[in-house]
């Protein structure tokens, strides 16, 4: 048994994540060419309704529509996506007037190579830290484009992720993979597990189909985690004493004009029990509250929901408008390769929208699954627990990330103060902050390889929320003020060049849906 070549992979469940894996693992492995001697089978059940709202992704996405051989502008057309280039906070810190800050999606300029947040603090003359160290922050706040007319498909001027409209990016990646990929398509309803004598999936039981036998299942089933969760037991690791939300609220916006300005970056809003995100794609905006049902409850959140709305459309429409409420709880589990098994997407986990980690997990796991494919039963097992360390310490990464934004708040509703109560801190978060009053996040502050939100990251929140480090304890060589300070000259002048020669975002959405970009 432990011999027995892994040739046939099949993957429970379609939506953003069954598809983008199955896309990812087909591509690496050449499931569409006769050669191949992998097998890759995703199953969908016609019973099941797929959780669909208008989601960001991180720059990673580009690389992974890349591998799988799509073309950006078909992309683009398709799933009626706009360019994402960072987060926009609104109100996080106090909800004063001027209360906002970015955290974008480029490193600061020559960070790494000097202490950016002194030359700011002596230079930055009461500029906010992003639009001192890098100029995304300020091309976002213009609401400009990440790249130009000419600038090849998956290139960009600036570094972007897109926003898109999740049923349609479905669609398309499950049409890419049957037709080009090489990727078996069944609908049909699973009804049962049938095991191994070691307790290995040896087939799934389904309605129509009988048996689909396979090497390794991957459980892209959802919330409901069919395998790892159902079948397996795989105990489930609640975070709901540290971050709060257990719900969301979301709308589909029209847009008040066809040409009405697409922000280049998702803009999350705090509110009394949570916060709004507000995501723009080409026809219409995705709006919605993610809040804590402990803090406020679902009446109340549908009113501030469309009382937000109405500031932009008005409210004869706001009201109009059909609310969808999505329930979740904040966790993980406490490992994801189980046996035969891998979780990917919300089978694996899910802590809330904040940052629109989800994706990008799915993209990491179906990358590491692809690129580390057991080649037997025995391979497997040292593949499974690498994978299973690996990805823990990720989610502890997002969690202590995510409370980060909370934490760093001096907002005095009942919902804000208890997000900051020292119990819902953990030690080693508590230890970060400390550390930081002394000298700014740095790349040794997190060791592990390829971590989600690197120190750079950390600069971005703590700075715009408002942080204080002390600034003259020490002179060192790494502070370099000389060159901190030339590297804020070349931003700015930079700026003013990107400035000059940038579209909006909608402006250059309309040249892409109509003439397309070129090839790479």
């Amino acid at each position: 048994m432990s011999h027995r070549s892994i040739k046939n992979i099949l993957i429970v469940g379609g939506g953003s994540a069954g598809w983008l894996t199955a896309g990812i693992i087909a591509a690496e492995h050449q499931c569409g060419h006769q050669h191949s001697k992998i097998k890759v089978t995703l199953v969908e059940s016609p019973d099941v309704n797929i959780v669909g709202v208008g989601e960001g992704t991180w720059p990673s996405m580009r690389n992974s529509l890349q591998r799988m051989g799509l073309s950006e502008t078909d992309f683009i057309r398709h799933c009626g996506a706009a360019f994402k280039q960072g987060s926009k906070f609104v109100g996080w810190k106090n909800g004063a007037d001027n209360d906002f800050y970015y955290h974008p999606f480029v490193i600061p300029n020559g960070y790494g190579q000097a202490n950016q947040y002194s030359a700011w603090k002596t230079h930055g003359q009461g500029q906010a830290f992003a639009d001192v160290v890098c100029a995304q922050s300020q091309i976002c706040q213009a609401g400009l484009a990440p790249k130009q007319n000419a600038t090849p498909e998956y290139a960009g001027v600036l570094n972007y992720g897109y926003h898109l409209d999740a049923g349609k990016f479905s669609q398309m990646l499950q049409q890419h993979c049957v037709q080009n990929l090489g990727v078996s398509y069944i609908q049909d309803h699973v009804e049962g597990v049938v095991s191994h004598d070691n307790g290995d999936i040896s087939a799934l039981q389904t309605r129509t189909n009988g048996e689909l036998k396979a090497d390794l299942f991957v459980d892209c089933s959802g919330a409901r985690s069919l395998l790892l969760g159902q079948h397996f037991n795989v105990p489930f690791i609640d975070k709901k004493s540290v971050l709060f939300n257990d719900s969301a609220m979301a709308l589909h916006v029209p847009y008040s004009i066809p040409d009405e300005p697409i922000a280049s970056a998702t803009i999350s809003t705090a509110q009394e029990a949570g916060w709004v995100w507000d995501i723009g794609l080409q026809d219409r905006r995705g709006v919605g509250y993610t809040y804590s049902s402990k803090h406020t409850d679902d009446q109340q959140t549908e009113r501030v929901l469309k009382a937000y709305v109405a500031q932009s459309v008005g409210v004869e429409v706001a009201e109009s408008l059909s609310a969808r409420k999505i329930s979740f709880e904040p966790g993980h589990r406490s490992h994801f390769w189980h046996k035969n098994c891998v979780a990917v997407g919300l089978s694996a986990g899910f802590l809330e929208p904040l940052e629109a980690s989800a994706l990008a997990l799915v993209e990491l796991s179906a990358t590491a699954i692809a690129e580390n494919l057991p080649v037997t039963a025995e391979h497997m097992k040292i593949t499974r627990d690498n994978f299973n360390r690996r990805f823990l310490l990720h989610w502890e990464n997002i969690v202590e990330f995510l409370k980060l934004h909370y934490v760093l708040s001096e907002r005095t509703e009942p919902y804000w103060q208890q997000m900051r109560a020292p119990d819902t801190v953990s030690p080693r978060l508590n230890d970060l902050l400390t550390q930081w009053r002394y000298q700014p996040p740095n790349r040794n502050d997190f060791v592990q390889n390829e971590i989600m939100f690197p120190s750079a990251s950390y600069q971005y929140v703590l700075y715009g929320m408002g942080f204080e480090t002390l600034n003259d304890v020490s002179s060192r060589e790494f502070d370099a003020p000389q060159s901190a300070i030339k590297h804020l000259q070349e931003n700015q002048q930079r700026l003013y060049k990107l400035k000059g020669g940038l579209k909006s975002n909608r402006q250059l959405l309309k040249h892409v849906v109509q003439y397309g970009f070129q090839k790479v």
